[in-house]
């Protein structure tokens, strides 16, 4: 999978100019709400404790691009 693909899939099209930096930010924001999210569900109970680490490791399996090097993330010109 390229990185535009991987990208793609978490909804984001950078155009030629977007800085890679602003781009790794904002999908990293986007990992941030969803394992804030299942923290909250698993402190409200709606998540038992011993699935926790299975869901967090599920999620890492979907944010792959985050463990790139940013400097794979720019085409060369």
């Amino acid at each position: 999978m390229t990185v535009l693909e991987e990208l793609a899939r978490h909804g984001v099209i950078p155009l030629d100019d977007t800085p890679a930096d602003l781009i790794r930010n904002f999908i990293n924001d986007l990992y941030l709400i969803e394992i804030r999210s299942l923290r909250n569900q698993m402190r409200a109970g709606l998540i038992a404790k011993g699935d926790y680490a299975n869901r967090v490791e599920d999620l890492r399996k979907r944010y792959p691009i985050l463990s790139l090097p940013i400097d794979y993330w720019i085409q060369p010109e």
